[in-house]
């Protein structure tokens, strides 16, 4: 079923290193991961960096790790460890695992311009964002902003559900604009260093 789709993604990243895709999944699938991350109680504060250091002037969202839960987490993870075996078989990436999150922004939270990946560094090397808002507009913000790596302004990304977006980590500084209410993503990883 995600063969189409995983095709898309791998053609445009080879292409422009970025894609952004509506209605990419299921609609019920984007609505119960905002149920799940709705009830949930363990979000915490997002640190910065390998040392995990909080730093609001630069980030103030809050995560809650993903996990297999034979449920509707399990079901993301699995699309994305089809895409991660498809990544390894057409682009001979070598990614080992997959890392992810809830991300949670409420109002006044943002994330300002940053790389998932330093250059030529081997860890994360693809991004993937996906939202998981319904009814969501310009007066909302929250706005994902991403650049080239001259800092020319590339796209904005308003965050829907079921939107999904994938770039490469490290060619693609970007920001989250100021949320003016909550805000739900997951935001995930493809890594080819050791766990």
């Amino acid at each position: 079923m995600n063969e189409a789709l995983y095709t898309t993604i791998t053609d445009a990243l080879v292409e422009n290193g970025y894609v952004i895709i509506s209605n990419a999944l299921t609609g019920t699938l984007s609505q119960n991961l905002l149920t799940l991350a709705k009830k949930s109680k363990n979000f915490k504060r997002a640190g910065i960096s390998t040392r995990k250091k909080i730093n609001s002037n630069t980030r103030r969202d809050k995560i809650l790790w993903l996990s297999h839960d034979n449920g509707v987490q399990s079901e993301f993870l699995d699309f994305a460890d089809g895409l991660k075996e498809y990544f390894n078989r057409e682009l001979f990436t070598c990614i080992t695992y997959f890392e992810s999150h809830f991300a949670l922004y409420e109002d006044g939270d943002f994330y300002a311009t940053h790389y998932d990946a330093f250059k030529n560094s081997v860890n994360r090397i693809i991004t993937i964002v996906y939202y998981l808002n319904e009814e969501w507009d310009e007066k909302s913000g929250g706005e994902l902003v991403m650049y080239d790596d001259d800092m020319k302004f590339v796209t904005k990304v308003m965050p829907l559900a079921n939107t999904l977006v994938v770039f490469l980590s490290d060619k693609f500084p970007h920001e989250v604009l100021p949320a003016k209410r909550k805000r739900y993503s997951i935001a995930g990883w493809f890594r080819v260093d050791k766990i």
